[in-house]
């Protein structure tokens, strides 16, 4: 008796949701590789060679700037081995405040070595969010154009995916309209934003 009474409640529950509720769109997807996307555009190739240029003089300076250092630090390191030779004295203690004085000049080069260093590697990590920024404001509408013409209420990336139809695949049209509407970005860091005004102070 008590398994028909909670089919009943069931039911009577099911009957009680509304017809709205019920009539959810059926999914129409397409699918997207957006992988093939930004390394295959006419903009994001321009973009990744300005970029590939920009790590590879980064990594040069990075190289300059520590082989300075590290010739120069062994320079103090073989002078102070040669000091500690000498007899003590004037001539030994004048030695030694010379090479003091050549490590704190050293130290504070390797520090402004890594300041520019760290500039250097916003400076480049900027850019490529500036360039993904860009590409990405234009995409999304392209996006919502080629669903519309396939009657499609859902896109998907290909790796959100584990197997699809090649029919679902609208790579190609996408990467067209990118091309069209996008044939290059601004290869520069991201705009800085000016700040707020002071609030006038209350009286």
């Amino acid at each position: 008796m008590n398994k028909f009474l909670f089919g009943a409640a069931i039911a009577a529950a099911t009957l009680a949701v509304p017809a709205s509720a019920q009539r959810a769109p059926q999914a129409s997807i397409i699918v997207v590789d957006t992988g093939r996307v930004f390394s295959e555009c006419i903009a994001c190739r321009a973009a990744s060679a300005q970029l590939q240029t920009m790590v590879q003089q980064g990594n040069a300076r990075a190289q300059q700037l520590g082989q300075g250092i590290q010739i120069e630090g062994q320079s103090i390191q073989q002078a102070a081995q040669a000091a500690s030779t000498q007899p003590v004295g004037p001539a030994r203690t004048a030695t030694e405040n010379g090479l003091r004085q050549r490590a704190q000049a050293l130290d504070a080069r390797q520090t402004s070595a890594n300041q520019e260093i760290q500039r250097l590697e916003q400076n480049l990590q900027s850019t490529r969010a500036n360039v993904a920024r860009q590409l990405n404001e234009r995409l999304n509408p392209i996006y919502t154009t080629v669903m519309n013409a396939h009657g499609a209420n859902l896109v998907l990336d290909t790796d959100a995916t584990l197997n699809h139809a090649p029919a679902l695949d609208v790579t190609n049209e996408v990467l067209a309209a990118l091309n069209a509407a996008v044939p290059s970005v601004s290869v520069t860091p991201l705009p800085q934003q000016a700040p707020n005004p002071a609030q006038p102070q209350g009286r």
